[in-house]
């Protein structure tokens, strides 16, 4: 068994107004503190003329100083931070299906997600027994009878108690507020199947068969005030054909979705991703 104790790199991550030299004055801040870069990713996107970069660099250094030099030579409206890349605290919403859940409870045990589950909040019992074989606390709090003005309060109360740094929904069916979106924004992450928004409501399977569809696809987004339009993380599909049964294709759906969901989040934790107005800048 290895027993390395090798540091992991640290994090600068960059946004700003894009102007000549950026890279050499950047580049030249962290050379003159004595940090190595081990690797530099940058993109400017051209219509808003924005520049992003991310660069893991090994060595010690003194923070507050590091960034003020290094917002010394940027732009005025530049955005800069350091990250060390641990793990981010995360709690789950569900509902029922379990596919997207058993994969992050299976890599969450294996180490291979980067994140700490808190726990799994879900509007039926129904995937309990599961999360707590994981040693994950469950909290069941139904909506049945309820405005979603009071389910949604007492979902965030509990939130609140955890204070996790990400929202995932994984599989969970509830038509969320703009003002429970707003309070996790960019912190918000969906999964969905592709076929929005030709194959709406609750049996969209049996739709794209009748239809004939050709691939099925999933995405995985932040959540904002149009809920499945928010800035997209990853996306995936898969061939289908006229042998497949609707039965068949959801199977397929739920195999895309669980995996999509997965990358989506490995992006997010390992702070790859940009959120730039409704799309997203992806180093990967």
């Amino acid at each position: 068994m290895s027993t390395s104790c090798t540091p992991a790199p640290h994090l600068l991550l960059i946004r700003c107004p894009d102007e000549p030299g950026l890279i050499y004055r950047i580049t030249g801040v962290l050379y003159q503190h004595g940090l190595n870069i081990l690797r530099n990713d940058e993109f400017v996107e051209r219509a808003g003329s924005q520049f992003f970069m991310r660069t893991e660099f090994t060595g010690s250094f003194q923070p507050e100083t590091l960034l003020q030099e290094l917002r010394a030579a940027l732009p005025p409206a530049a955005e800069v931070r350091f990250s060390d890349n641990r793990p981010k605290n995360i709690v789950l919403l569900v509902t029922k299906e379990h596919h997207c859940l058993s994969e992050l409870l299976v890599r969450h045990a294996f180490g291979e997600l980067n994140a700490r589950i808190l726990a799994v909040i879900s509007n039926h019992e129904v995937l309990g027994e599961l999360t707590r074989q994981f040693g994950v606390p469950f909290h069941y709090l139904s909506h049945e009878g309820k405005p979603r003005e009071t389910h949604e309060a007492e979902v965030r109360a509990l939130l609140d108690e955890y204070a996790p740094e990400f929202v995932v929904l994984a599989k969970y069916m509830r038509i969320l507020s703009p003002a429970f979106v707003a309070a996790y924004a960019h912190r918000l992450i969906n999964i969905h199947h592709s076929f929005l928004p030709a194959f709406v409501g609750a049996s969209p399977y049996a739709q794209a068969y009748e239809r004939g569809v050709k691939i099925i696809g999933a995405t995985a987004h932040f959540v904002n005030e149009q809920l499945d339009q928010g800035p997209i993380i990853a996306q995936s599909v898969i061939p289908i054909d006229h042998t497949h049964s609707a039965a068949e294709m959801a199977q397929a759906g739920r195999d895309v979705e669980k995996i999509v969901l997965a990358r989506s989040l490995r992006l997010v934790f390992a702070e790859r991703v940009f959120v730039h107005q409704n799309k997203t800048i992806i180093f990967d």
